[in-house]
């Protein structure tokens, strides 16, 4: 329980800090396009910004999905 605990928490962690240095970073760009969702258009965003964000999900992501399958207590080896 408590790895995944330290999973969860490092993988949040990090990708908050992650979002954070992104939007420190992305304030000065010049070039801001803007996705079109299907249902409305997002305002214009820096590139780099949205493939940053992409990035900081896919790391919460992996690690949320690590901590969901590292093996719990009661799956230890040796233990019946």
């Amino acid at each position: 329980m408590l790895l995944r605990l330290q999973l969860l928490l490092g993988s949040v962690l990090g990708g908050a800090t992650l979002l954070l240095i992104l939007c420190l970073g992305a304030q000065n760009l010049e070039q801001r396009p803007s996705l079109n969702l299907g249902f409305g258009r997002t305002p214009p965003l820096p590139s780099g910004f949205l493939v940053g964000v992409a990035l900081v999900i896919g790391v919460i992501g992996g690690g949320s999905a690590a901590a969901l399958l590292a093996p719990g207590d009661d799956q230890a080896p040796g233990r019946e």
